[in-house]
């Protein structure tokens, strides 16, 4: 009699302490890093709570060959749910990536099939390094060309009707180029809908994004409101930005990518603003809260950010990478670019004289695509530290003997 009781008292303090964790785990999801819900907390609250299991999705459009830290916020997000053992969806945005979210100063290039089909090819190893894609319960891809190149111009005709001209120009970019006089095209008002029309062909429970998709996903809220008369949630996630509130991304030319090497991905985090430091720990890391709120009394005691940031970019680095990786790329940074010195040890690629340095660096693997090597030279990314000269031009030629820094902590040596 007493072992069964000792037994069930057992049973008792581990369920208890299941519940416990699962409410801290909802608690979390629900403020860590979130900038708004709709409609509001409580609601998605009771649906977590209630125990059914609810189907929550990301989309993200590939207008770029990368995905990058600001991706991550949000698939950690997504990744919170799957730990909680809903089901996720990783939405590849392939149809609404061809016209591009509306951008607030002015029209987005129309892109190619080929030219989105290339940039979504890493997508999903890259995701995987957050999500599990377990054919048992993990997360499921999803395309939104399947529905969207489907639709006939009658069915966009009936989309189109739940939204007034009113409701489309209260989106403060809309509003902010036709204050400018800058033209708004008919087809940019189209994307609101087209992102809004995935929530129903998907017939989701709930949104996750960055607070600077809130109107795209409230589209989608409203038409999963008046099409399948279901209440869609939406989370939004606060922004990574600098002290001048930009976000990070490949437009702003300060961009992490989730492939960048170990050495540069320490290196770029080395560089952010002192400001970027305890969102960055919030937003990026796994550590706990507590954790974070005491490397921010230490560093508001201290006031010296370098130990801080170093540990916010070891902590970003190993989970892209190894541990290892993390510890090279923390003694590369404190060896070389701390005291501005080339490194002893530089990779050696050989390549004729006059060769183009951007072929070069291409076909040697310093860099995955000629589209990276024009973005570094037009930020100044690309160093000849033989001369101390950046590299300026798109065409320049390999010098022999010298050796190039490429990024923010690549070097090589041409011979």
């Amino acid at each position: 009699m007493k072992i069964w009781y000792d037994t069930g008292i057992e049973v008792y303090i581990q369920e208890m302490g299941e519940e416990t964790t699962q409410t801290q785990k909802i608690e979390e999801l629900l403020t860590r890093g979130v900038e708004n819900i709709y409609p509001n907390k409580e609601f998605v609250q009771k649906r977590l709570q209630s125990g059914e299991k609810l189907t929550v999705y990301l989309g993200i459009d590939p207008t770029g060959e990368s995905l990058h830290i600001g991706h991550a916020i949000t698939l950690r997000k997504l990744k919170e749910f799957q730990d909680l053992g809903h089901k996720v969806i990783l939405l590849i945005g392939d149809f609404t990536a061809l016209y591009g979210d509306p951008d607030k100063t002015e029209t987005r290039k129309i892109l190619t099939d080929s030219e989105v089909k290339a940039n979504a090819k890493k997508y999903k190893s890259q995701a995987s390094k957050i999500l599990s894609f377990s054919p048992f319960g993990g997360a499921v891809i999803k395309r939104n060309s399947t529905w969207l190149k489907k639709l006939s111009f009658q069915e966009v005709m009936k989309i189109a009707s739940y939204f007034t001209v009113e409701y489309m120009i209260k989106r403060d970019l809309f509003k902010r180029r036709l204050e400018k006089g800058t033209p708004l095209y008919i087809h940019e008002f189209m994307y609101p809908l087209m992102q809004g029309f995935d929530s129903v062909a998907m017939n989701v429970d709930g949104e996750v994004g960055g607070n600077d998709q809130t109107f795209n996903m409230l589209a989608g809220r409203n038409l999963m409101k008046q099409m399948k008369q279901k209440e869609k949630f939406v989370i939004t996630t606060k922004l990574l930005t600098d002290k001048e509130g930009t976000k990070m991304g490949k437009t702003t030319g300060n961009m992490i990518r989730l492939d960048d090497v170990a050495t540069d991905m320490f290196g770029k985090i080395m560089s952010w603003n002192d400001e970027m430091i305890i969102p960055g720990f919030e937003l990026c890391t796994t550590l706990s809260l507590p954790e974070i709120k005491e490397i921010q009394e230490e560093l508001e005691k201290k006031g010296n950010p370098k130990d801080a940031k170093e540990r916010l970019a070891f902590e970003i680095t190993k989970t892209y990478h190894s541990l290892d990786e993390a510890h090279k790329a923390k003694d590369f940074f404190q060896s070389t670019f701390s005291k501005k010195k080339t490194p002893e040890e530089v990779d050696e690629i050989h390549a004729e004289e006059g060769a183009s340095l951007m072929e070069v660096l291409v076909e040697n693997g310093l860099l995955s695509s000629r589209s990276e090597f024009r973005r570094l030279v037009e930020q100044g990314a690309i160093l000849n530290k033989t001369k101390e000269q950046k590299v300026e031009k798109a065409d320049s030629l390999v010098e022999k003997g010298s050796v190039y820094r490429v990024g923010k902590m690549r070097f090589v040596k041409i011979i």
